[in-house]
């Protein structure tokens, strides 16, 4: 990992600038605070505050007896609380209260708020413990003093770490190996398709068949004729494909300030390009409303590439019929429950991740520990994160044992993919593969590309305008 990260040293200040200035959007927050003493040992989860009068009561705190933790959704939160908190060292927590600083990333209103923070940190209670970041900008953090050593500094140990997929500590060392973050999950992707469709046009929905019909590209593009031929898109738009390409690049998107298009990310762009002058996808783009509606059980899209997180944030609540919000149960008769299946598909790959952060200038490090520990080490509680939230756990024993114990996803049909999912993540290598600029060259590129799609220009035209947009958003780089 060092000759990966080696070209990051000292870009910090100018990424901070780049970020600051690329979002100017909402940065509003929303604050989630919770007294240890006033839960049982064996509560669920810590009780709700009022975050107004709690805030008050923080403000002259002492900051040993605050664990603040910075976000930018509930999914860490809802873990913590579910998971960590019934078995938590509770002597350490003794007199001690955590408090969630959750920030909604729209124009990267996250990054801004935290990187002001980390900036000014102050010795008040509001001093941050734990940050969590993506994969996409990871490496910004891990190359500073930002964050702390896992290892030297919070005490985990290699036995700790054993379990953990080797990708998901590559993320996170910086160039003189020194270990900056943990994760709970790891996130291997699959190919998640509509049983229904499968069943009309190809005869079958068992994966282990399908998968036979998809096993490569070219396999994959004979199927999405057929699916035309019934009227179904084959995937719903321009950036279905795209991790499959970016997560198999042979070089980073920069280096020493460079920036260069690696021959996968054009095998994305000619694909696409192919896929939507074919009409084999319905010319989408990635999280818009016509992308959701094609999740449908009648959306007339066959399927999706998703990582893990996919399945329970995106497909499951998409495909309903009748929303949670709304009444609607997670079970079969509502919607497309129970009628998608998985596959491998015709390439490995991954997308996103979250790790957990511990800050430089924390004060609470044996807290910090603990947390660590039990929610991305210990093999029940990561067991128990797949069962009740179908996150793919960054802990090898504990899949071992789900998948030996006959594990079934009943969004899936009752279907066991974490066999498949282990496959994806053993194939997972990241070396040469990453940049501290990842996630404003992914975006930029992708959002360039679709005039080009569109047939409103040349490939030439859609390569220009990266260039001026991605050079705008890192003034230190050059094409």
């Amino acid at each position: 990992m060092a000759q990966l990260k080696k070209v990051l040293a000292g870009s910090f200040a100018v990424m901070m600038a780049a970020t600051m200035m690329a979002g100017c959007g909402s940065s509003d927050s929303s604050s989630s605070t919770a007294d240890a003493n006033n839960a049982g040992n064996g509560d669920s989860a810590a009780p709700a505050a009022s975050n107004e009068n709690e805030l008050k009561d923080l403000a002259g705190a002492d900051s040993t007896k605050v664990v603040n933790i910075y976000c930018w959704n509930d999914e860490f939160k809802s873990r913590f609380e579910k998971y960590y908190w019934p078995k938590r060292d509770t002597a350490l927590w003794d007199g001690v209260k955590y408090h969630f600083e959750i920030i909604d990333n729209k124009d990267n209103a996250y990054q801004i708020k935290l990187d002001e923070a980390l900036k000014t940190q102050a010795n008040d209670a509001m001093k941050i413990d734990i940050f969590l970041v993506e994969a996409d900008y990871a490496l910004k953090y891990v190359a500073t003093d930002a964050t702390a050593d896992v290892k030297g500094v919070i005490g985990l140990t290699d036995d700790d770490l054993k379990e953990q997929y080797k990708y998901t500590k590559d993320v996170m060392t910086d160039a003189k190996g020194v270990l900056k973050g943990v994760s709970w999950q790891a996130t291997p992707g699959l190919f998640l398709y509509n049983a229904e469709y499968a069943k009309d046009v190809l005869g079958f929905d068992e994966p282990e068949k399908v998968q036979a019909e998809l096993s490569d590209w070219t396999k994959f593009e004979a199927v999405a004729e057929k699916m035309k031929a019934k009227d179904i898109f084959m995937v719903s738009g321009f950036d279905d494909t795209y991790r499959c390409f970016s997560n198999n690049v042979s070089a980073p998107w920069v280096k020493d300030d460079k920036i260069t298009i690696d021959p996968q990310i054009k095998a994305w762009v000619d694909q696409t390009k192919k896929w939507t002058d074919n009409g084999w996808n319905n010319k989408t783009s990635l999280w818009d409303d016509n992308w959701k509606a094609g999740q449908k059980i009648d959306g007339k899209v066959f399927g999706y590439f998703f990582s893990t997180w996919g399945i329970p944030f995106t497909l499951l609540p998409n495909t309903l019929a009748t929303s949670k919000e709304d009444g609607g149960k997670e079970e079969v008769g509502n919607g497309g429950y129970g009628k998608w299946r998985a596959c491998a598909g015709p390439q490995a790959y991954f997308w996103g991740g979250t790790w957990i952060s511990g800050c430089a200038t924390l004060d609470n490090k044996d807290i910090v520990k603990d947390i660590m520990l039990k929610m991305t080490c210990d093999t029940d509680i990561m067991a128990d994160i797949t069962k009740g939230e179908q996150d793919y756990t960054n802990n090898k024993a504990a899949i071992k044992k789900l998948i030996d114990g006959g594990y079934k996803n009943d969004f899936l049909g009752g279907q066991n993919h974490l066999a498949l999912l282990t496959e994806a993540a053993d194939k997972i290598d990241l070396t040469n593969k990453l940049s501290a600029y990842d996630q404003g060259c992914n975006e930029k590129f992708q959002g360039a590309m679709k005039d080009y799609f569109m047939g409103n220009g040349s490939y030439d035209d859609a390569v220009a305008k990266f260039k001026d947009e991605v050079t705008k958003l890192y003034s230190n780089l050059s094409m």
